[in-house]
């Protein structure tokens, strides 16, 4: 039997921060907006992950990522 992936804070937010640097999505907009990014089957993993990390769904991705770094600037 497969298990699901397990989503670490550190994971979601690399993937969070990936988006925002691609452009998919805001910082402005709230955490649940990266479900869309996320496979269904997965998302429960991950809500429990943020949740257990003391984040809501409605706090703003920018709350998830922290301030921007440049690397190479």
């Amino acid at each position: 039997m497969l298990q699901s992936a397990q989503y670490s804070l550190n994971m979601i937010q690399d993937e969070a921060r990936e988006l925002v640097r691609r452009g998919k999505v805001s910082r402005q907009q709230p955490i649940y907006i990266l479900c869309q990014y996320i496979p269904a089957r997965e998302w429960a993993f991950v809500e429990c992950e943020l949740e257990r990390c003391n984040f809501l769904l409605r706090d703003r991705i920018g709350d998830l990522v922290g301030r921007e770094e440049w690397e190479n600037d």
